[in-house]
């Protein structure tokens, strides 16, 4: 059996039994085993950022695409059973009849049964998607088969004006030094982030006039020595959100490539629409359109970002892990081979940072480095902070956050760039 079948969540295949051997059955934070362990982060602990997503953005979001679509009956009485059963209700599986209901028995045989606050949270979270998805019969061979829920949100968000000023700013940015020109596009990469549509559904919009915005934690010095030009190099580069992220993550690519700092790119997205944002490839052809029809620099961006992916040089892939309820820690060995092959990967927004770290309570001091050591090659996180986990930090930049008297873990106010060697 490959690795991909046995991690991934479109595959049909039973799996392994690697997240039964994690022991998570305890609905009280568990510590994981071993030397730098820290308690898993469930959701039932009212007031907590973890149980206001499932008791209250899920929620929202479910009535949300109601409204966003003339859903049959048969579908709105899915959603309806499935917000009455996230509400108060216990986790049910998943239909006999999806194609990969094998999988996530094995994945939730532990978890079934239960309420959804008192399972994992990063569990919990993925498999809210996979049945919100059963819900509209995204996977069933029927008209609405293949249709994103939240695809009137992306495009929104993708076509604004607010899309347009940013794309113009890239030809008073080509003035500028070749070193402030890379700063500026790995910056708009790291606070593209902030555009994530789920967070905006619990935690309204957050402007880039805010102040309060402070880099936590910068190792992009490190980075850019990881990305010597001249030799060979191939970057892999994990997505977060499509839109006004998925942007700025492309422009950044291009730079990457045009600049030498990269051979060839290997661009990582979701196999199927999965939390609210997150990018597949109907997103990045929809952005890169945007791109090339663009005036200026943004459409020379684009056009080249065009003939790369033709000439094989930018690589899209859809790994079916990349929707799994896992931390990376897990991941199936093709993938491993992969990430171990590249000179950096850059993992791009929060989702992809739990799944790096572990979503676990850290202690926030805790090096990068500690957590990350299983990961098979040099590793950057770019991350706007909008959950609990955070690892990393110095003991002042702690001290600095925690007398603000803020939420700065969760207000999406702050960011890092995180680097390992």
């Amino acid at each position: 059996m490959s690795g991909e079948a046995r991690h991934g969540v479109d595959s049909g295949d039973s799996g392994d039994d690697r997240n039964s051997r994690s022991g998570r059955t305890d609905s009280r934070p568990e510590r994981v085993s071993g030397e730098n362990s820290a308690p898993v982060i469930l959701s039932n602990n009212p007031g907590s950022f973890s149980h206001s997503v499932l008791a209250e953005r899920h929620p929202a979001l479910i009535r949300q695409i109601r409204e966003a679509f003339p859903f049959t009956p048969h579908q709105q009485q899915a959603l309806d059973a499935l917000l009455e059963e996230i509400t108060g209700g216990d986790i049910q599986p998943l239909d006999t009849s999806a194609h990969d209901h094998e999988t996530w028995s094995v994945l939730g045989r532990e978890h079934f049964g239960r309420s959804w606050f008192d399972v994992p949270f990063l569990w919990a979270e993925s498999f809210f998607y996979r049945r919100l998805l059963a819900a509209i019969g995204y996977f069933d061979p029927r008209p609405w088969h293949g249709v994103d829920p939240f695809a009137p949100f992306k495009q929104a968000e993708l076509h604004s004006s607010t899309v347009d000023e940013e794309l113009g700013a890239l030809d008073e940015l080509a003035s500028r030094p070749a070193d402030e020109q890379a700063e500026a596009l790995l910056h708009a990469s790291l606070w593209g982030n902030r555009a994530d549509l789920g967070f905006r559904i619990s935690a309204g919009d957050t402007t880039d006039s805010d102040t309060t915005a402070k880099l936590v934690a910068d190792d992009s010095a490190v980075m850019w020595s990881l990305l010597t030009t001249g030799a060979p190099a191939t970057v892999s580069v994990v997505a977060d959100n499509a839109g006004r992220e998925l942007v700025p993550d492309l422009i950044l690519i291009d730079h990457l490539i045009s600049q030498g700092h990269a051979s060839d790119v290997v661009l990582h997205i979701k196999p199927y629409p999965y939390y609210v944002s997150d990018a597949t490839m109907a997103d990045v052809l929809d952005c890169m359109r945007r791109l090339v029809r663009a005036p200026g620099r943004a459409g020379e961006i684009g056009k080249r970002l065009w003939a790369a992916m033709e000439a094989g040089r930018l690589d899209v892939r859809a790994h079916p892990f990349f929707c799994a309820p896992l931390p990376y820690k897990e991941m199936p060995e093709d993938l491993r081979e992969v990430f171990g092959a590249c000179a950096l990967t850059i993992m791009k927004g929060d989702l992809n940072y739990r799944r790096l770290v572990g979503d676990q309570l850290w202690a926030p001091t805790t090096p990068f480095a500690d957590p990350t050591a299983y990961f098979p090659g040099p590793v950057v996180a770019l991350r706007t902070l909008k959950c609990d986990v955070i690892v990393g930090l110095s003991e002042r930049m702690l001290n600095e956050l925690e007398a603000t008297g803020r939420e700065w873990r969760t207000s999406g106010t702050h960011a890092l760039i995180q680097a390992r060697r």
